[in-house]
């Protein structure tokens, strides 16, 4: 999302934000603040992986009709053993 919007400074120095722009703002949100001579960047600080937001996903998505079973893993597992045994015998 891009927006453009003008903001002023207070006669108290204060950045006086319209309403569009705060309501992006949360409690608890960090951001970086990038200064240039004539630029004021500020950018969101994602912190770490969010474990809840994964878990709410998971949770809101469909499962996978082809999701293969801990025993069919299992058996795989097994398969690509038992090929690399006998490829590991029969080079020897």
């Amino acid at each position: 999302m891009k927006l453009d919007v003008m903001v002023s400074v207070s006669p108290d120095g204060k950045l006086e934000i319209p309403a569009e722009i705060e309501t992006q703002f949360k409690p608890g949100d960090q951001y970086t603040v990038t200064i240039t001579a004539d630029s004021i960047i500020f950018q969101k600080v994602k912190i770490g992986f969010d474990w809840e937001e994964w878990e709410r996903r998971v949770k809101a998505a469909n499962p996978d009709p082809d999701e293969l079973t801990m025993e069919e893993i299992c058996e795989l597992v097994r398969e690509v053993r038992r090929e690399k045994r006998l490829e590991r015998e029969s080079q020897q």
